[in-house]
């Protein structure tokens, strides 16, 4: 395989995290090009399929966040054109994409996740919304985190602390999935790990403590200022080291490949909590992704292109 790859990488797409996509792609691209890598850069949409026939790029790099991006099914086309992707395949991408899944899988391997319950819209009208309120409140108890089952960015998700919040938290919810996962809220210190895999078996970067003033939403990820973060993380050295192996081990639980990102929750006591996964972490200036990489003293030029060779010397 030759040492300058041509590239496709697939940003955009029509999902709420369309502006997120692009941004992610546009900065991949420009640090794959000060590496030595040909990249061409395409939107999903009725123009994909002819220019990745034409071009035939050595490798296709889906930078897409949201539902056709992250659930396998750009990959499904990518590979009938018979084109090599970097990542995930499709089967355990949808795996991962649902976050009640994901969560399942990883609990059987043995790494812990907050008790939680899973309620699609119909059922929750079906049932009467107050009362399913109530058992939400008697069941699982407050607080709580409302987040759609599918879905990335903290879109639609929301922290309750009051039995009075509930009712909104799920209209909000409701907007983007017709499926609500209500867990238990655990309190403590939020990280994400990234994990690498450039030919060696997975490998955790250093964890990045993530603070900030309010819930860590949308506007919080993306938008700088609200949010501080630390690589690596204000965290003891055993623990700092607990995150990476929790994270690798979600990683090899559901199948994932090249590059993944886990959130997690240390509680005060240490222990540590899986929250979900993300297949495609976002690559932005303020993404967890590129700052974990910075902190391991990786340059991200060089780093994407080795997992470029990587992927294509699988």
């Amino acid at each position: 395989m030759t040492l300058s790859p041509r590239v496709a990488v697939l940003a955009g797409g029509l999902s709420h995290e369309r502006d997120v996509s692009l941004r992610s792609g546009r900065r991949v691209a420009e640090a794959l090009r000060s590496a030595g890598v040909e990249v061409t850069v395409h939107d999903v949409d009725s123009d994909l399929v002819p220019a990745l026939t034409q071009l035939r790029p050595d490798l296709v790099w889906p930078l897409l966040h949201g539902a056709s991006g992250e659930d396998g099914s750009v990959r499904d086309v990518v590979r009938l054109l018979g084109l090599p992707v970097l990542g995930t395949d499709p089967r355990a991408s949808r795996v991962a994409w649902s976050k009640p899944i994901s969560k399942t899988v990883v609990a059987r391997a043995g790494v812990r996740t907050p008790d939680f319950v899973t309620l699609p819209q119909s059922l929750f009208h079906e049932l009467g919304a107050d009362q399913v309120l109530e058992l939400l409140d008697a069941r699982l108890g407050l607080p709580l985190m409302v987040k759609p089952s599918r879905g990335g960015s903290a879109l639609g998700v929301s922290l309750v602390t009051a039995h009075d919040e509930l009712p909104r938290a799920m209209v909000d919810c409701f907007s983007y999935s017709d499926t609500a996962l209500v867990e238990r809220a655990v309190v403590g210190t939020e990280v994400g790990v990234s994990v690498i895999d450039i030919g060696g078996g997975p490998v955790a970067l250093p964890a990045v403590e993530i603070v900030t003033d309010g819930p860590y939403d949308y506007d919080a990820r993306y938008n700088p200022g609200r949010t501080e973060y630390f690589a690596p993380p204000r965290l003891p050295e055993d623990l700092g080291r607990r995150v990476g192996e929790v994270a690798v081990a979600a990683h090899r639980a559901l199948g994932l490949a090249r590059v993944s990102r886990t959130d997690l929750i240390v509680d005060e006591s240490g222990e540590v909590w899986f929250l979900e996964v993300n297949t495609a972490p976002g690559m932005t200036e303020t993404s967890l992704f590129p700052q974990a990489a910075e902190a391991a003293g990786h340059n991200l030029g060089e780093l994407y292109r080795s997992l470029v060779l990587a992927s294509l010397n699988a």
